[in-house]
């Protein structure tokens, strides 16, 4: 565990033993901008077609509609974190809220593909500001271990649920506006956010040396922009030649390997730079200390098989049920439902059990609903599997984001808070890419051997109810993969984290308004 050296407040605030008087009102504020990042990658993708069709941009490049705000999010998080810890967790949180909203108008109001790219790489910059600076504030203001559960089970709760609220509105605002109002919906959420944390949130940076590692940053920057680039272009490419006809995988794209492999080097000599220098932007110890490095290593796993899950199911209702949009969204409501109840249930228990029982219970969970969406077919009806699938995936993920948040930050100290939470965002966002590229081309290669058996065995690949039934082998491969993939995180919780209750309490002294 790092030192838990007490921060101050800075500016208008001070350290002592109270807590923060305003605290659950600056928790709401905080919220507001935790959901506006979360719902951001989900409603986005449910506008994909509309964008592409007015914008004219073509199939070969509307992949960077996403890809453009990966890059700078997952490559700039950790940069982020440590501004926060630094420069000040309420500045940074201020800039990234309000640039977040810019870049979102921005994008609102592009007329070509390369000024709607540039708006969402903007988005990512800021939002890779705005995700550490708001997990590190609730760090140093929830420092009573019943408390702070609460305060990660709304967090949990919003990360859990949020990327199926966003395709609800995604929906929404697509079919019942203009896809442009995807983006312009920031605007509010974030100048309410803005107004109100103003007066209402307090101050606090890092003690002790605050100069800034910039061949560190310089470094993990580019080695993490090179490796979610290279899984996006694996998982692009596998569509690509699923889409001509070809069964060829996307792992045999040199330059996408490349990519990977250059992401791969690069930050391998950022963890050696690390080791080395005086003052790191990632202090070694917050990802070598067995609890977090666990959750660390846990968040990779349930961040690669839950974007894969929620991409395939969304696929499924529109591709496959015909849903419009908003009733794909509607349908995806049930994972929400199910965070919401366990996520409450989560912060309750945690100081009673500690995190390890309920981050194992939690994977298992989820992969059991992943497992029974597994089992969908063509025909299926939404109450039959679709809803119990989706219900105990929710309730998996509330059991294992509440825990998980907490005990990522825990021990980091008040130094290290802003990086630590950026770990943990960054952990997600590479477990996201990795798992998109792998349950891709799972799905693909699933689709592919079921139109050649069923042209060895005579029958017609053409057909449009083969294709359909094609699909549905592609989704449900998917699923059953990152089922494996969340059941090896509740595996990794069981065997790596060795927390109790007793390590929950938060440590340093609470920030309160002078």
């Amino acid at each position: 565990m790092t030192d838990p050296t007490p921060t101050r407040a800075a500016g208008a605030g001070h350290v002592g033993e109270d807590p923060y008087p305003r605290r659950w009102l600056a928790l709401g504020v905080i919220a507001l901008t935790v959901l506006l990042v979360i719902l951001d990658a989900t409603i986005v993708n449910i506008a994909l077609p509309a964008v592409t069709a007015d914008l004219g941009i073509s199939a070969a490049s509307q992949q960077w509609i996403v890809t453009a705000y990966t890059l700078t999010f997952g490559g700039l998080l950790l940069l982020g974190g440590r501004i926060a810890d630094f420069w000040g967790r309420k500045r940074t949180y201020l800039v990234g809220a309000g640039g977040f909203a810019v870049a979102s108008a921005l994008g609102g109001v592009a007329q070509n593909e390369a000024m709607l790219f540039a708006a969402r790489a903007l988005q990512g910059a800021f939002g890779a500001l705005l995700a550490p600076a708001s997990l590190a504030l609730l760090t140093v203001l929830f420092t009573d271990a019943k408390e702070r559960a609460k305060a990660f089970a709304v967090y949990g709760a919003i990360a859990g649920g949020g990327s199926a609220v966003g395709l609800l509105l995604g929906g929404v605002l697509t079919e019942y506006a203009d896809w442009r109002w995807c983006f312009w919906v920031n605007l509010p959420v974030a100048i309410i956010a803005v107004v109100a944390a103003i007066p209402i949130v307090p101050e606090s940076r890092a003690p002790g040396d605050t100069s800034y590692d910039i061949p560190g940053a310089v470094l993990v920057t580019a080695g993490i922009a090179s490796f979610v680039y290279g899984f996006t272009q694996v998982a692009e490419q596998s569509q690509e030649n699923a889409a001509a006809g070809s069964t060829e995988s996307g792992w045999t794209d040199p330059a996408a390997l490349a990519f990977i492999g250059i992401g791969v080097v690069l930050v391998a000599a950022f963890v050696v730079l690390e080791l080395r220098t005086r003052n790191p932007l990632l202090p070694m110890r917050i990802v070598l200390d067995r609890n977090r490095g666990g959750a660390y290593l846990t968040a990779t796993l349930v961040g690669a098989g839950l974007l894969g899950a929620f991409f395939f199911l969304s696929l499924y209702f529109q591709q496959v049920l015909q849903y419009k949009p908003v009733h794909a969204g509607v349908a995806s409501l049930p994972v929400t439902l199910g965070v919401l109840v366990s996520a409450g249930a989560a912060s309750a228990l945690v100081v009673r059990v500690g995190p390890k029982p309920l981050m194992v219970l939690g994977g298992v969970l989820a992969a059991a609903g992943l497992f029974v969406l597994s089992f969908l077919q063509v025909d299926s009806g939404f109450w039959s599997l679709a809803f119990p699938g989706q219900l105990l995936l929710g309730l998996g993920l509330g059991f294992t984001f509440v825990p998980l948040s907490n005990l990522a930050l825990v021990g980091a100290g008040p130094h290290d808070a802003g990086a630590a939470s950026a770990v943990l965002n960054a952990t997600q966002q590479v477990g996201a890419s990795i798992g998109t590229a792998l349950l891709a081309t799972l799905s693909v290669g699933a689709i592919t051997d079921y139109m050649t058996d069923v042209a060895a065995t005579g029958g017609n690949p053409q057909d449009p109810a083969v294709g359909l039934q094609a699909q549905v082998e592609g989704y449900t491969t998917a699923f059953t993969w990152a089922a494996a993939l969340l059941l090896l995180g509740a595996l990794v919780s069981a065997v790596l984290i060795k927390a109790t209750k007793e390590d929950l309490p938060a440590e340093g002294a609470a920030v309160h308004a002078g």
